[in-house]
């Protein structure tokens, strides 16, 4: 749906989510995921936008960014858009479209919201694997910034091929304020209840 973006403010936090066209390969995979990551790393704080979180799908990429004002958040996006485009053809060796129509974001602004939202990016993985009822672990999905993440009720920090494709939180709902609602816990299944 073509609806009105949400107003973007510096001070809150935003959930935006990126489709993949028809025909691309899984994001996932090997390759993509590599490209991916560069292009994060490269990307990930540009024109007034900065990821601070991430989950990649098979066809779609959760992202949990700040950005300066409304235009910070349209060219960031299309940067960024543009690097997980050119990575994936180069690496897959393929060209045409990668991207889908249009990115949809939603603004997080209260404390709850805001946990919410990194547990929903950060545990994608577990919450598709309850939904089929299979490989429900409780292990870190090595295809987001969850392994990287310090906000976890067990378990530190730690490097791997996501270190460097996010930057540290500068708003307070997503430096400070989302723990007002606890730390979260890798078991969790977001949406679950």
């Amino acid at each position: 749906a073509h609806s009105v973006r949400p107003a973007v403010v510096s001070r809150v936090p935003l959930h935006v989510t990126l489709r993949i066209a028809r025909g691309v390969p899984n994001l996932r995979a090997g390759v993509p995921m590599r490209a991916i990551r560069r292009a994060l790393v490269e990307g990930k704080e540009r024109v007034g936008l900065r990821v601070v979180h991430y989950a990649v799908q098979p066809d779609h990429v959760h992202l949990i960014v700040e950005a300066e004002d409304t235009r910070a958040l349209s060219r960031g996006v299309a940067g960024l858009s543009v690097r997980f485009a050119r990575g994936l053809n180069r690496a897959l060796g393929r060209r045409g479209r990668v991207m889908g129509d249009r990115y949809h974001a939603r603004s997080l602004s209260s404390p709850r919201e805001v946990r919410r939202a990194i547990a929903y990016v950060l545990l994608q993985a577990r919450r598709h694997a309850a939904k089929r009822r299979v490989g429900l672990t409780t292990t870190l999905d090595p295809c987001s910034s969850a392994p990287c993440f310090d906000g976890w009720t067990r378990g530190k920090p730690r490097e791997g091929p996501w270190t460097g494709t996010v930057v540290e939180p500068r708003t307070w709902l997503l430096a400070i304020g989302w723990r007002r609602h606890g730390i979260i816990d890798p078991a969790e299944i977001p949406g679950a209840g």
